[in-house]
């Protein structure tokens, strides 16, 4: 099944192995419908029947991000839910990697040559241009016997299907027999991967569109021997070197462990298990943290001691400080105040994340610095600091036509998705707030401070706590009232932003009507009142494009819907600022806090749905 843009391919599942296409992940058992692939010698088609006929789901192709979707009515709420989207990731992406390039989307970058291959192009390559794909180390002599061989590749998306041949009755030998026969055939593979494995697939000329999957299989793919033999050979010595060297050390390694075991205990292992958060250990209960570390004195030398000169800002975690490496590098310095509201887990936190994080709109962490009482974090420099200093109370906001902003807030749902759907673990950051979005020279967005965020396994997409963070103004009131936070937490704190944006107006920080509340508030009244444009910044008045201006508001009400159910997720956000449909109506938001009388009276607004008067304990926000 290929999907197209025009006449180019934009997205390809893997061929039929009989009991699914290879490289898909929406074939699965699943409770909403039965499917099957209908292939002989009169016709070819692929078939879904609804388990419930009650159920109303429909398939739709659009020219989004996501081109195809499967979408469910929801009666309860006369909504249409997405239930499946393609291109899933990255990597589903036609052709990502160029020829003989495999796309692993847990890599950074996610493109890989596949081994005993190099990159055409290093230049292209190295600058994450890949479409120039990658050839052989060295090529196979055709016809000489025992000079070519295969190397296996498991777990992959077959290749396009174009330049290929099959035969159902061939055994997986004699497919081999029939490649190395032919001097255009670069690969094979079973055609059913089921049972014993039936079936011949062969490939001819470059392969394209590669990628590790979850439903993928075995591929063989062609290469010189003294390749494949280079590896065994450098293996089978690796093994020799490593058992004599073991033999040879054992007796220093016992003499040695015990003063090292001394000294570094002293030093590193109690703060290690004071500091280590759950989420920072390996499966055999040690650290692992992928970051440089970087030593206390040249972090001192790059920032003059600390200077006040260079001093950036400070937030929660501590003062931030600009500093140039010896090579001209210029970085951000963020230093651990010992008086701060995080704290050492937090600093950790940020680190492991960090460390596994690659997006172009998040923050780059450059490395880390843990020695003496001080605790650094050193990340990659943004020129323009943060979208706060643009767009509240300053003549900076003029700089931000509504082209920029737009750009800026789309950005920031796309690393907010990613975080929540596309990285190898769910991120709640728990802390989104426009201090906390930075901007490089050319005004890109990255989303920075993982202090307080949360990893999130496998399904998990919330979680609860009894220590609640975070600003007040972004937080969502299941997770002020109740600590429970979510990837729906994150949208509300991204609806906020998203007004603020639009408005250029604070939600804590507003002189309002006597009748509003806060900017949730002066939007939701506005909207009510068939007036949502006036919202809109008032120097924005020459550049903004109001329809798309008013849509963004739209959306920012659906985000700060008081209900978590009723707040979209990032994947409909991103569908929603990018397409032209229509959006379901906003009901009243959350966090409609009324202004308080003289008397400490407040007049009629609500903290929950049910409550005028709440305590809040455990409460530590900034």
């Amino acid at each position: 099944m290929v999907m197209r843009k025009g006449s180019n391919d934009y997205y390809r599942a893997g061929p039929w192995t009989g009991v699914q296409s290879s490289g898909i992940f929406g074939l699965k058992a699943n409770p909403v419908y039965d499917y099957n692939f209908v292939h002989n010698e009169n016709e070819a088609y692929y078939i879904y029947t609804l388990k419930n006929s009650s159920v109303i789901s429909i398939i739709v192709l659009n020219q989004t991000l996501y081109i195809r979707q499967r979408i469910i009515w929801i009666p309860q709420t006369k909504t249409w839910s997405i239930y499946q989207s393609l291109p899933q990731d990255s990597c589903d992406l036609y052709n990502v990697c160029g020829a003989f390039g495999n796309c692993v989307i847990d890599e950074s970058p996610i493109c890989q040559c596949l081994e005993g291959f190099k990159p055409k192009s290093p230049q292209h390559w190295n600058s994450m241009d890949w479409t120039q794909g990658c050839v052989l180390d060295e090529r196979w002599s055709c016809g000489v016997k025992n000079k070519d061989g295969f190397r296996r590749f498991s777990g992959m998306k077959l290749p396009n299907t174009t330049h290929s041949w099959i035969n159902r009755s061939m055994t997986l030998e004699d497919c081999k027999v029939k490649c190395l026969k032919n001097c255009s055939c670069t690969a094979y593979s079973n055609l059913d991967p089921s049972g014993e494995g039936t079936g011949c697939s062969i490939w001819f000329g470059d392969l394209i569109d590669l990628r590790v999957s979850q439903s993928g299989q075995d591929l063989y793919v062609r290469m010189a021997t003294s390749d494949i033999d280079a590896d065994a050979e450098h293996g089978h010595r690796r093994k020799i070197v490593l058992a004599v060297t073991i033999t040879v050390s054992v007796v220093l390694i016992v003499l040695f462990a015990y003063f090292c075991t001394c000294f570094t205990k002293t030093k590193y292992k109690d703060e290690a298990e004071k500091t280590m958060p759950p989420q920072a250990e390996n499966e055999n209960g040690q650290e692992d943290l992928d970051l440089p570390f970087v030593d206390l004195a040249t972090i001192v030398d790059a920032t003059n001691n600390f200077s006040m000169h260079n001093k950036l800002g400070e937030g929660g975690f501590g003062p931030v400080y600009k500093g140039t490496l010896q090579d001209g590098q210029e970085i951000a310095v963020k230093r651990l105040s010992m008086d701060s509201g995080q704290g050492l887990q937090e600093f950790k936190n940020e680190v492991i994340l960090c460390a596994q994080l690659q997006h172009r709109n998040l923050v780059k962490v450059l490395g880390c610095c843990v020695e003496r009482e001080e605790k650094l974090l050193l990340y990659e420099y943004m020129p323009n600091k943060s979208l706060d200093s643009f767009i509240f109370g300053s003549d900076q906001n003029k700089k931000l036509d509504w082209a920029m902003r737009f750009n800026i807030l789309y950005a920031i749902a796309r690393g907010l998705l990613y975080l929540h759907q596309d990285s190898r673990l769910r991120i709640i950051h728990r802390d989104l707030k426009a201090s906390n979005i930075l901007l490089d020279n050319d005004m890109n967005p990255k989303i920075s401070d993982f202090g307080l965020a949360r990893m999130c396994g496998g399904e998990q997409i919330e979680g609860k706590t009894s220590r609640i963070v975070g600003t007040y103004g972004y937080m969502a009131p299941e997770y002020a009232i109740d600590g429970l936070f979510s990837i729906k937490s994150d949208v509300f704190s991204f609806g906020v932003l998203l007004l603020e944006i639009v408005s250029g107006k604070k939600n804590r920080a507003l002189t309002l009507h006597e009748d509003d509340h806060n900017l949730i508030g002066l939007a939701w009244r506005l909207w009510k009142d068939g007036i949502p444009e006036e919202l809109i910044d008032s120097s924005l008045v020459e550049s903004c494009n109001i329809p798309e201006a008013v849509r963004c508001i739209q959306v920012g009400l659906l985000s700060v819907q008081h209900h978590p159910d009723d707040r979209p997720n990032m994947t409909s956000v991103v569908v929603m600022l990018s397409s032209e449909n229509a959006l379901p109506q906003p009901k009243e938001p959350g966090f409609l806090m009324r202004k308080v009388s003289s008397e400490g009276k407040e007049s009629s607004g609500r903290l929950t749905s049910s409550n005028n008067e709440i305590t809040i304990s455990l409460l530590n926000a900034r």
